[in-house]
Order: C-alpha cells, then sequence, then structure tokens
C-alpha cells in the first residue's frame, strides 16, 4: 500500500522529512476495522512528533490521527460496523497513522461519518471535536456553573481546530456566553461566523479586555495555545473557584497563582483513554456519534478551511508547514491517493 512516513525525526525543512513509501497492508485484529482512506487532516501533534520521535532503526513511522474512510473488514469481535460503512475517527498515539492507504482503527473508537458531509469535511472534525468535547464536558464540567461567576467561557485560540469546534459546542449545548482570541481579522470573522458572542485580541492583555466586556469574571477559560504567556491574565481575569483546561505544552506551568481563587486546573489529552485502554474508551465512539447526529441535524459545521490532493509526501510536508507557521486557521485536509 502507498503511505507517507519517516526514519528519522527533524525539521520540515530536510528533503527526506516525509517520504512516499510502499508498505505491507495491514492485518486486522479483533477488535478492529480495516478502514481504506478516503481523506486525513493534519494536526499540531502530527508536526509536534515529526520534530520529536525517530522510529526503531530500520522503520517507518506513519503520521495522521485524523481519517474519513470505507470499512474492509471488520474483526471479530466488532459490533455495529459493516464493510462498505463510511467511519470517522482520531485514531490511537500508539498505533501507525493515517497517512497510508489502508489503515488499523479500534472500532470502540470510531463512529459512522456525518451522512451529510464529504470525506474532507468530515476528517476536520474528529480529533478536535473529541478534545474540545471531553475539555468542555469531562474535565472542565461546563454544566456545573460556578457560584457567582459569569456563566461564560474564555476560549484562547479560537480560530485553530479546537478552538473552532470548541466554539461551535459550546453554542449548540450549553447556555455559556463564549468569549473567543483571534488577532487578525480573517481570524475574527471567523470565529464570529461560528458563534462566539464576543472576540478579544490574544495579541493584548487579556484581563483588561475582559474587565471591558462587562460580564463578569467567567467561569471558565480553555487555553488551546499559548498558554505560558498568558498564565498570569488567565488568574487575573478567572472567576473565584473558576475552572481552567489547557492542551498545549508550555515550558513550565506555575499555577501558584491559581490557589487563592481555588481555580482547578485540567489538562486534556484525546489519546488518554486509548493509550490506557481505558473501560470508558469506547466513550470516544460514542462521542463521535453524537457529533456526527449534531453535524446532520445542522447544529454543526465542518471546520474544513483548506483542502489539498493527492495524500503524498509533498502535499502533507505543505500541511506541515503551514501548522508550524501558527498562522492555520480551521483545519487543513488531504483527500485521495
Amino acid at each position: 500500500m502507498k503511505a507517507v512516513a519517516y526514519q528519522q525525526a527533524g525539521s520540515i525543512a530536510h528533503a527526506q522529512a516525509l517520504q512516499d513509501v510502499e508498505l505491507p497492508r495491514p492485518a486486522s485484529g479483533p477488535h478492529d476495522l480495516l478502514v481504506e482512506i478516503a481523506a486525513v487532516s493534519v494536526n499540531p501533534v502530527d508536526t509536534k512528533i515529526r520534530n520529536a520521535v525517530s522510529p526503531a532503526a530500520g522503520d517507518w513511522k506513519i503520521l495522521g490521527w485524523d481519517g474519513v474512510g470505507r470499512v474492509v473488514e471488520a474483526g471479530a469481535d466488532v459490533r455495529g460496523f459493516s464493510p462498505g460503512d463510511t467511519v470517522f475517527y482520531a485514531g490511537d498515539l500508539s498505533r501507525p497513522g493515517t497517512n497510508a492507504q489502508f489503515h488499523l482503527v479500534d472500532a470502540r473508537i470510531a463512529a459512522l461519518a456525518p451522512r451529510t458531509l464529504s470525506a474532507p469535511q468530515a476528517a476536520a472534525l474528529p480529533l478536535t471535536a473529541i478534545t474540545a468535547w471531553e475539555m468542555l464536558f469531562d474535565r472542565l464540567d461546563v454544566t456545573r456553573l460556578v457560584p457567582g461567576a459569569a456563566p461564560a467561557i474564555l476560549i484562547i485560540g479560537g480560530a485553530g481546530g479546537v478552538g473552532s469546534i470548541a466554539i461551535q459546542l459550546a453554542k449548540a449545548l450549553t447556555g455559556l456566553t463564549v468569549i473567543a482570541t483571534a488577532s487578525r481579522p480573517e481570524t475574527r470573522d471567523w470565529v464570529m461566523a461560528l458563534g462566539a458572542d464576543h472576540v478579544i485580541d490574544h495579541r493584548q492583555p487579556l484581563a483588561p479586555q475582559i474587565a471591558a466586556l462587562g460580564l463578569g469574571a467567567p467561569a471558565f477559560v480553555f487555553s488551546t495555545t499559548g498558554t505560558g504567556g498568558h498564565l498570569e491574565d488567565i488568574a487575573a481575569l478567572i472567576a473565584p473557584q473558576g475552572r481552567f483546561g489547557l492542551i498545549d505544552d508550555p515550558e513550565t506551568l506555575n499555577i501558584v497563582a491559581f490557589k487563592r481563587k481555588s481555580v482547578s486546573v485540567h489538562w486534556e489529552l484525546m489519546f488518554t483513554r486509548s493509550l490506557y485502554q481505558t473501560q470508558d474508551m469506547d466513550n470516544q465512539g460514542e462521542l463521535l456519534a453524537q457529533v456526527a447526529r449534531l453535524v446532520d441535524a445542522g447544529k454543526l459545521r465542518t471546520t474544513l478551511t483548506q483542502t489539498l490532493s493527492p495524500i503524498n509526501a509533498e502535499t502533507l510536508m505543505q500541511a506541515h508547514r503551514i501548522i508550524e507557521s501558527g498562522t492555520a486557521r480551521g483545519k487543513i485536509v488531504l483527500h485521495g491517493f
């Protein structure tokens, strides 16, 4: 099968950072779906791993943790899926990725793709939707309000992949006022179109901008990027007993300033359930099924903003460069081998 992979971690500037290769088609296990890939999206995790993680000597590492495709085989213990179904999912950090013609995924973390979306449109959603959903409802528990706090959430990095779906989920499934950050005219327009009630500039101090809105101190803050640079402001603007969540990887995270307000801190990694085979691992499949229903009901929209084709080393390297530039809006998807 065709695949895009690498043998040595490093910069995307390296000529062999990603390569087109031919590899054996994988064999499915009892819980697996073997999926013929139609579309994949690119996430910051792809670039982080490409920069830092090399495979064993002589092996190839395949990236990609969003996929949409047709089920070719279903393992003996799989229920609810049949060959021919179109599925979408975000994969497992410990297994080869979706940048290949055929891919194995545990059926418990997959779902039938939305009927109303094309393969590229659907491929934009899984990883970011799971991340945003788990942060909002499992970690921050946003349906449980904070006494005395403004029923509002600040989403830092609102125009990115996770921020773009988090805005929509908060508007569709909660009564919270959604404040998003964006710094350019096109990203401000994007987050407003997704449903943000207010937009502030993350290149300027956040706390004064929140105060100027006149809403009061928000109960929740969800930081998707740049957390280290915003931590002092977050501690100042969040409500007493508020809840703070993050998904990025700051070099340090000094949360002493949160003690006075009894702010709880929540870190989200959507791969935790699959990495540790947790008892509630199948929640991710159920979650994606709910996302598909919301999409088909017109309550959520795809966050796809750019489609590249075909799926090969050249186009994936282009997507990695865009992600690493920090200017991506929504999601970049690759379509077809």
